[in-house]
């Protein structure tokens, strides 16, 4: 069916894009593919979060095209059916050589379903992710491992990674060891902010940066952790700065319970450089998000994990992050843990890269092009 479709010259790579992180983390890989004069680009953005399209306006504005979609109000299953029959319908009428999906969302998976059933190749950046517990996050694990098993190329951040993927009889694709697009990210902002003039810190107060949107964390055990904040605040010289989530069911519960503390800042989501900048000069970080148990360790920033469980064991062993869940007297206590040892700080703060080394992106796109010219010299 792939080959049926129209298109000009070179091999044509078409990325899906739904969230703000994918987005992130796939920047990288749109700047490194522009690079390559054998390879034409087009990039969809599903819609599931605004404002997606300036972050590449200043690689390729011209491959960038959103679907008329509006995701709002959808489960996550509606979500997935809808998305597939939409991509399902561009495969059909462009050609394209290579789909490129992110991670483990459901614009991720309808994307690589969608590709599947059109007969065309899937890579998958950020392959090989396990928590090994299809409940904890859901529906990320079932998406991950549903996507690596339907991809022909798998970029997997690390060894651990690439190991999961060996170790999946259903992975069939050619697996990659890469790094994290979004430490190439993470770097490059980094290396702006730290030209900026920082922010002032108020006087014998740490700053903690707050992240709480998980699924599995909605309901009480988002009490049990805004529970934890204000004890935090309220016993402790510590200021939380919480940005809050675009969906409003998760804000609101977090705006309910927070309100009217003076030392929790609640925040707009921030620009990724503004978020680098203050991951960069926190004193700790407490989240339920992935990206930023990467982002932390990479600059030195602990990590208090509010989930038992992590598909990124990897900073577990270098003694960066630690899993402390949802409830109130193991959040407090590690945090105390942590004000009351500087040695175990210390041990938490020393950066790592144990994700990448920032140049992720490159190896993906050379790999590309390698499959890809493989590819046609069998078919001639």
């Amino acid at each position: 069916m792939a080959a049926e479709r129209e298109g000009g010259p070179g091999h044509h790579i078409v990325s899906i894009v739904g969230t703000r992180p994918e987005a992130i983390k796939m920047a990288p890989v749109v700047r490194a593919i522009a690079a390559r004069p054998g390879l034409t680009q087009q990039l969809l953005l599903t819609g599931q979060h605004a404002g997606l399209k300036r972050l590449f306006d200043a690689i390729a504005p011209e491959a960038v095209r959103a679907l008329r979609y509006d995701p709002r109000g959808r489960t996550p299953a509606k979500l997935r059916e809808s998305l597939h029959r939409m991509l399902c319908g561009h495969f059909q009428r462009e050609r394209t050589d290579l789909v490129l999906v992110h991670g483990d969302t459901a614009s991720a998976f309808a994307g690589a379903l969608a590709a599947h059933d059109c007969g065309i190749p899937i890579g998958h950046v950020e392959a090989g992710l396990r928590s090994h517990d299809l409940n904890q996050p859901w529906p990320e694990e079932g998406n991950r491992v549903a996507i690596d098993a339907l991809s022909a190329l798998l970029f997997a951040p690390t060894e651990v990674a690439a190991n999961n993927l060996v170790l999946d009889r259903r992975v069939k694709g050619a697996i990659h060891i890469t790094g994290n697009t979004g430490i190439d990210a993470l770097f490059e902002a980094r290396d702006a902010g730290r030209k900026r003039e920082p922010e002032p810190r108020r006087e014998g107060r740490r700053t903690i940066l707050v992240t709480c949107h998980r699924r599995e964390n909605q309901g009480e055990p988002t009490s049990g952790i805004c529970a934890a904040l204000k004890r935090l605040v309220r016993s402790l010289p510590v200021t939380v700065v919480l940005p809050l989530h675009p969906n409003r069911h998760v804000r609101r519960n977090l705006e309910e319970q927070l309100r009217g503390e003076s030392e929790i800042r609640l925040v707009e989501p921030l620009d990724y450089p503004d978020m680098v900048q203050l991951i960069d000069r926190s004193w700790l970080i407490l989240t339920d998000s992935g990206g930023l148990q990467e982002e932390g360790p990479a600059l030195g920033t602990p990590v208090l994990v509010l989930r038992n469980v992590t598909e990124r064991p990897e900073a577990l062993e270098t003694g960066n992050i630690e899993l402390v869940g949802a409830e109130e007297e193991r959040i407090v206590a590690a945090v105390v843990a942590l004000l009351e040892d500087e040695s175990r700080y210390a041990a938490m703060s020393r950066p790592c890269l144990a994700f990448g080394d920032g140049h992720a992106a490159p190896r993906i796109a050379d790999a590309i092009e390698a499959w890809l010219g493989a590819r046609l010299s069998a078919a001639a």
